[in-house]
């Protein structure tokens, strides 16, 4: 049921932005905006990307056996630094992105008319969250991957979580320095990345000795990394998958939202907007079939089906907009 909610959730976001067009509007003298027309630019991450992995099992977009049906046209980027550049730079594209990594280059999108903020997040009303997890290999970590580890879950470690704009988790106490002397090597999500990048630099001012080397390489490259020993710790931005549960050791670290995210001049929920209150004005105030305020406005369609303007993250066809349902 969960899946089918957020399905029709991803659905109405990138449906309306086909319907309305994104861009600068301008208002012709009759009072009708004109957005942006043409097709619009899906852009998702790589295969191996824990936060694209998220993504489509929260938003639904998966087939019966739970394969990613992420449409074929979408561009394709490898890191959260390529989607956040190539949103900012496109006015029709639209993409997702870790929380905590969101700039001011480019919009997020309500879903299901919630923003997406670290507070939604904890109260349980923003929907699109994912956990960041450390993974190894049961018994095998060495006393200062476990050190490291220890100051990452201790009540200094979990203030930076929050500090940096992720969600804490419940803290295991205070941390005091240990000392100790090494390197300890990390690989994995682009999105956990930067946040491990700050939680290195406080460690490591407090144990001076200690040289840490994050790889950035995608989520189930760095589980993949951790199973075969490469590396003594895996970074992931998903939940480990049945064939990892059996080889790995997962720890939580925080909790991220993924933001749905489009160009800042993107006018949709605007346009639409603006178009559903003029409908309203000149049928006297009414509602009428096609803004009837709490009418589901699309649903799922065969894989064949596209929206006006071209494909969007899952196949889906419009019907009725209902303007309240994601404003930028």
């Amino acid at each position: 049921m969960r899946k089918k909610i957020l399905a029709v959730v991803a659905a109405t976001v990138i449906t309306t932005l086909a319907f309305t067009g994104c861009g600068k509007s301008n208002e012709s003298k009759s009072g009708s905006d004109k957005g942006v027309t043409g097709e619009i630019n899906v852009i998702s991450r790589e295969e191996n990307s824990g936060t694209r992995g998220a993504f489509v099992e929260l938003m639904g977009i998966v087939d019966e056996n739970d394969n990613d049906i992420t449409t074929q046209t979408a561009e394709v980027t490898n890191s959260t630094s390529v989607m956040l550049s190539t949103v900012a730079q496109n006015e029709k594209a639209i993409g997702y992105v870790s929380l905590g990594s969101l700039s001011t280059d480019v919009k997020a999108l309500k879903v299901d008319g919630v923003e997406a903020t670290t507070d939604n997040i904890k109260a349980g009303k923003y929907k699109v969250a994912r956990p960041f997890n450390l993974a190894y290999q049961d018994g095998k970590l060495t006393k200062l991957d476990e050190d490291f580890i220890k100051y990452i879950m201790s009540d200094e470690g979990q203030k930076i979580v929050d500090k940096e704009g992720y969600i804490s988790v419940d803290s295991e106490g205070s941390y005091k320095a240990s000392k100790l002397k090494g390197k300890i090597t990390l690989a994995g999500s682009t999105s956990v990345a930067p946040l491990m990048d700050v939680l290195k630099d406080a460690y490591t001012a407090i144990n001076p000795d200690v040289t840490i080397e994050i790889q950035e390489s995608g989520s189930s490259a760095g589980i993949q990394s951790a199973i075969e020993g490469a590396t003594e710790i895996g970074m992931s931005s998903r939940e480990l998958k049945d064939e990892e549960v059996s080889k790995l050791v997962s720890k939580q670290i925080a909790m991220d939202g993924i933001a749905v995210i489009v160009n800042k001049n993107c006018a949709a929920g605007r346009n639409l907007r603006q178009r559903a209150d003029r409908h309203r004005q000149e049928k006297g105030g009414r509602n009428c079939g096609h803004c009837r305020p709490h009418q589901i406005s699309f649903h799922i369609t065969s894989p064949k089906t596209v929206c006006r303007l071209g494909d969007g993250f899952i196949p889906v066809k419009f019907r009725y907009p209902d303007p309240r349902l994601f404003f930028p």
